[in-house]
């Protein structure tokens, strides 16, 4: 429960609204994580808040997270400078089947923000090219200011074995990509359901929408991932603020297999 002080080696702006930090440990201590695992950030005298791991799980040197301002804490965590600390507890929660998902071709499907606790799964798929089949990253952001990681969206897409596709919801005169929601780019999809493994992370109605697309085309709730980031406060579920249902998010998540929470996602306003 006690946070940890880090040190902030850098802060980069992804967005109008969204930033990149870049942790370094106190002396001893390592960034080690699991892909989809979040950790609990605080700044003095403002507050505490989870955000997901974003970074590279094989360089445990620095722990990465991208946040993104929407608020006093999240304010106060992007406007951090260099030099500065930030308390650190974690990381928490359980992560991304990335070892089950060995010899399986891999779908990520991320919305907005959402990109940023899936990024760590495509960095461990590259790291481990030959324990897996086909990447495939499908990515939906509001409009084209709003796109994460944009670079590294580019170089994936030129990796043999790797498909990337983006959508916005609103393009503009100057975008010349795909416009449309992120199930819109499941007609470019080449889909082996029975070999497959899915993760998807963003914003509740568009994970539910992209859960009932891959179980359209043949994937089962076994083979579905979806990363439920909701109302965690302590992080080692004792509060009961992210009880859900019978589960505690914190703890026995945040990411849940689909055929695990279906009956949860359809239960209005739980």
């Amino acid at each position: 429960m006690r946070p940890v002080p880090w040190v902030v080696r850098q802060v980069t702006k992804e967005t109008p609204d969204t930033f990149t930090l870049v942790l370094d440990p106190p002396k001893g201590a390592r960034g080690r994580f699991t892909p989809g695992q979040f950790s609990m950030l605080w700044v003095c005298g403002v507050g505490e808040l989870p955000i997901s791991i974003s970074g590279d799980p094989t360089r445990p040197e620095s722990l990465t997270y991208t946040v993104r301002s929407v608020g006093a804490a999240t304010q106060s965590l992007v406007t951090r400078q260099a030099g500065q600390t930030v308390g650190v507890r974690g990381p928490f929660g359980k992560g991304w089947p990335i070892e089950a998902a060995k010899g399986r071709d891999i779908i990520v499907a991320a919305g907005g923000i959402g990109l940023a606790p899936l990024r760590p799964v495509i960095y461990h798929v590259l790291a481990n090219r030959s324990h897996y089949g086909r990447l495939t990253v499908l990515y939906g952001a509001r409009n084209p200011r709003d796109i994460l990681f944009r670079k590294e969206l580019a170089a994936w897409a030129k990796l043999p074995d790797t498909q990337v596709f983006s959508t916005v919801d609103y393009g503009g005169v100057s975008w010349r990509g795909h416009v449309g929601v992120v199930t819109t780019l499941f007609k470019m999809l080449r889909l082996r359901p029975v070999l497959t493994t899915a993760m998807v992370c963003g914003p509740e109605i568009m994970m539910r929408v992209v859960a009932r697309e891959l179980l359209a085309r043949g994937l089962s709730g076994d083979q579905l991932f979806l990363s439920m980031e909701r109302n965690m406060k302590c992080a080692i579920g004792l509060c009961g603020h992210c009880q859900w249902g019978p589960h505690f998010v914190c703890k026995d998540g945040p990411v849940f297999p689909f055929s695990q929470i279906a009956p949860l996602l359809d239960r209005y306003e739980l």
